[in-house]
């Protein structure tokens, strides 16, 4: 930054974006659902390339720029490695049985007009007990798509579902890392921020179980009784039908609620998945290892479990859709679009282009509706830009903590706000890490699943609302603070 000779004005601020946008727009029009493949990340380093233009229009060196885009992708590194491991994680539980079995128990269980109500609550139990929507996404929201596709629901239907869920979970568990950054960035404690967060979330997830309800009982999706049996033969006679199976996803709960940190934790059950799937399915081991020794083809279906993928083919075709990984191989589209995207937030950032429109947007913040707008229109458009969750929640909270503090405001009032415009909306950018990371995952396009994301939706306009209303909005008592902030109090 201190090479910068000029200031970006906000036109050159807006141009790389608004190149982008464009690029996106036409991605999608001529490449529909298949932009993740490579037309994104192409659009994003076109974007990039004009915002370095602009930047060395500016007077900032080469060097300078290249050191902020090596910091931005190392920012997303832990990120990405997670994403490797989620895709062994995601074959090896197919291949022990454990997305089979929760898939199997999940239609024994589960009537198809509260499916979707149910799919929430599921999510949020267990994000809540993990702090981790990534984790409960790649684990028991797999096997929820396979329950509601076996059901005959929209796939976009159900990953709204279980990522409405799992968000919520995140957003309240005092486990996440989301969920301790946001207090420590506006300056309040953990418990605070979690219990004034109630006064937004808690609506938010009452209106999102409340749609999911009469979606359930108001909608026919033609689902097949016959079909549902279908899938259940064909698990049967693939599969060593076992609750054993179960112990796999509760020990990764618990290795996570123990907080043992998301690398090591996700590593632990993708390991576990291969023993297991060694003591419980071997004929599943012969038929992907081949015509080999014991030994062999067992080290075989292991490792293309955990790189490559693998598929169960059963005489179903459902079944063999839901049956079916990439593993580690099929996680690289989005490690290039994770990459990309952060090439561009860092030739952004180097430049000053972030922080010149992020100036902007708090010049017209005036009331506490307007300020709160502000910060969550803020931490949304660092979402889009910067394409990480955790750089849409500190970059605004350090730009707005002052501001908050001068007008006496109290520090939880920032901190709900960013997660309410920051974490939740991550997801439903299609390039942002959280956007790329459970469209793959889940095989779902953001684009598919952002409509029904309900919760996601919901919860910056509820921010938003709450603030308008002046309802529940926490302020300093003037002895409380510094002499320095009672003129800004008064202003």
């Amino acid at each position: 930054m201190e090479d910068v000779k000029k200031k970006p004005t906000l036109l050159q601020a807006f141009i790389p974006i608004l190149c982008l946008i464009l690029l996106l727009t036409l991605n999608v029009l001529f490449f529909g659902e298949d932009t993740l493949s490579g037309a994104n990340q192409i659009s994003l380093l076109l974007a990039a390339t004009i915002a370095g233009i602009i930047a060395i229009r500016l007077k900032l060196n080469y060097q300078t720029i290249m050191a902020q885009v090596v910091k931005s992708i190392g920012s997303a590194m832990p990120a990405i490695l997670i994403l490797l491991m989620i895709g062994s994680l995601a074959g090896t539980w197919l291949l022990s049985g454990v997305v089979p079995v929760l898939i199997y128990y999940g239609l024994k269980i589960i009537h198809p007009s509260i499916f979707l109500f149910a799919a929430v609550i599921a999510s949020s139990i267990v994000s809540l007990a993990t702090g981790s929507a990534w984790s409960t996404i790649a684990t028991i929201g797999i096997a929820l798509l396979g329950i509601g596709q076996a059901l005959g629901f929209p796939v976009g239907l159900v990953a709204g579902a279980v990522i409405s869920g799992a968000y919520f979970g995140d957003k309240m568990s005092p486990l996440s890392d989301t969920t301790n950054l946001a207090p420590a960035m506006a300056g309040t404690d953990l418990f605070t921020h979690i219990r004034y967060m109630m006064i937004t979330t808690i609506p938010s997830m009452g209106i999102t179980l409340i749609i999911f309800l009469i979606i359930g009982f108001t909608n026919n999706y033609e689902i097949n009784g016959s079909n549902v049996e279908a899938v259940l033969h064909q698990i049967e006679l693939n599969f060593n039908v076992t609750p054993l199976l179960l112990f796999v996803p509760v020990l990764l709960i618990i290795v996570i609620v123990k907080k043992v940190p998301p690398l090591p934790a996700i590593l632990f059950g993708a390991l576990l998945g291969a023993v297991f799937a060694i003591i419980f399915q071997p004929e599943i081991i012969s038929q992907v290892g081949g015509p080999h020794g014991y030994l062999k083809r067992t080290y075989i279906a292991v490792m293309q479990s955990m790189f490559g993928g693998i598929s169960i083919i059963t005489e179903n075709e459902v079944v063999n859709d839901l049956l079916t990984t990439d593993g580690m191989s099929g996680m690289l589209d989005t490690i290039w679009l994770v990459l990309a995207a952060m090439v561009f937030g860092g030739v952004m950032d180097s430049a000053g282009m972030l922080k010149r429109i992020s100036e902007t947007i708090i010049q017209w913040s005036r009331s506490t509706g307007s300020l709160v707008a502000s910060t969550i229109a803020t931490s949304i458009f660092f979402n889009i830009t910067a394409s990480d969750q955790y750089i849409a929640i500190v970059i605004p909270g350090r730009m707005f903590a002052k501001t908050y503090r001068e007008r006496g405001y109290k520090p939880e009032l920032l901190s709900r706000t960013l997660e309410d415009g920051g974490t939740v909306t991550s997801v439903l950018v299609p390039w942002n890490t959280c956007g790329a990371t459970q469209s793959r995952v889940l095989g779902v396009s953001t684009l598919t699943y952002l409509p029904f994301c309900f919760f996601n939706i919901i919860s910056p306009f509820m921010s938003i609302l709450v603030a308008l209303l002046n309802y529940r909005i926490r302020r300093f008592d003037k002895e409380e603070l510094p002499v320095s902030l009672e003129k800004g109090m008064d202003d």
